[in-house]
């Protein structure tokens, strides 16, 4: 049964495959469930509930760090890419160009 995460024949696809898919469709619910309580949390006036959606929210987060470096063991050149921008202080862009040509 194919499903929004394939765009080719699921049964045609070999298993590190979908695989890859599942957790790339994972990373994207974890980041709209992150973005879904930063606007609940933006909004809430109840300290407690908001705690919560807070404390929610974190656990999302964790698991979108985890999903990411689950892919990033998968492709070596994303991660070579993404160690010259993340955590490093300066220009963004910048970053993301040197980070880019590194990993040609």
């Amino acid at each position: 049964m194919a499903t929004e995460q394939y765009h080719e024949p699921a049964q045609e696809l070999p298993e590190k495959v979908r695989t890859f898919a599942r957790m790339i469709t994972s990373l994207i619910e974890e980041g709209e469930a992150i973005s879904w309580y930063e606007q609940r949390i933006a909004l809430e006036k109840d300290k407690d509930a908001k705690a919560i959606m807070q404390n929610a929210q974190h656990e999302e987060f964790k698991h979108f760090g985890m999903d990411l470096e689950f892919l990033l063991r998968q492709k070596p050149k994303w991660k070579e890419t993404l160690q010259a921008i993340l955590f490093q202080p300066g220009d963004i862009v910048k970053l993301g160009e040197k980070g880019e040509e590194a990993s040609e």
